[in-house]
């Protein structure tokens, strides 16, 4: 069964696009720990990170670092964290976090965002690319 990132790379369920590209899509996450709270993933479904061969983890750092480096100039945070736990979807992904404190880092505090702020807030990241 297609994971729920599949299904959002193949149009079946919406979100909030930051960037895309020929093997990768970043989107908004729909719970943050903090605005800006991004998700950068491989369009191939691979369960795990070091499942990727080296080629494909090394293009989704690369793609990762890009649209860090976008949300450092939309966010004001103290850095840009980086997470890849991957135990709730079984999809490779990297968490990009704006972190204010270390509290941001932690998947325990969330901020709630209305859909308009989440579509003007992935615009804006998208510019920023």
């Amino acid at each position: 069964m297609a994971s729920i990132f599949t299904k959002i790379i193949q149009g079946e369920i919406p979100c909030y696009k930051v960037a895309e590209d020929d093997k990768h899509i970043a989107f908004l996450d729909i719970n943050p720990n903090a605005e800006g709270h991004t998700l950068c993933v491989p369009k191939q479904e691979v369960n795990k990170l070091f499942d990727l061969d080296e080629q494909a983890y090394q293009a989704l750092m690369a793609f990762s670092r890009k649209v860090a480096l976008a949300l450092e100039k939309t966010i004001s945070c103290q850095r840009i964290g980086m997470s890849v736990i991957g135990l709730e979807v079984p999809h490779v992904h990297v968490h990009l976090i704006p972190l204010h404190t270390m509290a941001d880092a932690t998947f325990s505090k969330k901020v709630s965002l209305t859909p308009e702020a989440f579509t003007a807030l992935a615009a804006k990241i998208a510019a920023a690319l």
